[in-house]
């Protein structure tokens, strides 16, 4: 009997790229996002994938969609996201707002409308970011809704615990999609969706409690992180070239 696999943020990068191996490994994926569009063109690739159109900051509408599901997924990768820089520390409200609506809220939607569902079967899985280790020049409103939902996926972890509910948190480094196109800065180590959905795919497969690539950036930050704080932004000043 075939699995089945939610996917949020489906209609490209990461998500469309989740959507593909999956389905070519033989599991039903509902392919979840904004733009029909894309995802009726990502349901011509494969007929186990089913293309599932909502707004993940619409709990009405995620709600609806949830519940037209013929199946329970076993395994739901909440990957929408979006992100937005601040410029020399001008705070924003609105820019924040946006952010989060997607990335924090977006994310607990979802686990609303489906957890009345929730079985010993069920993997969660957050999609983080690496930027959540450290404070980051301009990532101020990104790092943060990346950090939180950090928070949430790891005391999920805990609470679910009891009820067989199994979560895991990825932080990827910089991964080439649509949303990265717009970065106007470097980006070292960039890895390809082809191999972020390997590496997702993977650990997963493995259960494991946080997701990080590549290895050896995320390690190097993840090393960083563990200075006091001082350390810690004098380390990031001089990577970014923010030195007085």
């Amino acid at each position: 009997m075939a699995k089945h696999v939610l996917i949020t943020g489906a209609s490209s990068g990461i998500g469309k790229q989740l959507s593909i191996d999956y389905a070519s490994q033989g599991w039903h994926v509902y392919a979840c996002g904004q733009n029909l569009d894309r995802l009726e063109a990502l349901g011509m690739v494969s007929e186990r994938i089913t293309p599932l159109a909502f707004d993940v900051c619409n709990l009405e509408s995620v709600t609806a969609a949830m519940a037209s599901l013929t199946e329970m997924p076993e395994l739901i990768i909440l990957n929408a996201g979006t992100c937005e820089y601040i410029e020399h520390g001008k705070v924003d409200v609105a820019l924040f707002r946006r952010i989060y609506e997607v990335n924090i809220f977006g994310v607990l939607n979802c686990i609303e409308a489906l957890q009345p569902r929730f079985s010993d079967k069920t993997h969660l899985v957050l999609i983080g970011s690496s930027a959540s280790y450290l404070p980051l020049p301009r990532a101020e409103a990104y790092g943060s809704s990346k950090a939180a939902l950090a928070y949430i996926a790891n005391t999920l972890a805990i609470d679910l615990e009891r009820d067989g509910v199994t979560v895991s948190l990825v932080s990827p480094g910089f991964v080439k999609t649509p949303l990265t196109d717009k970065n106007d800065f470097a980006m070292p180590m960039l890895v390809s969706p082809e191999f972020a959905s390997e590496q997702i795919m993977q650990g997963i497969n493995e259960k494991k409690k946080e997701i990080h690539f590549p290895k050896k950036f995320s390690l190097f930050l993840k090393t960083l992180s563990l200075l006091p704080i001082g350390l810690q932004l004098a380390a990031v000043k001089r990577m970014t070239g923010k030195t007085s």
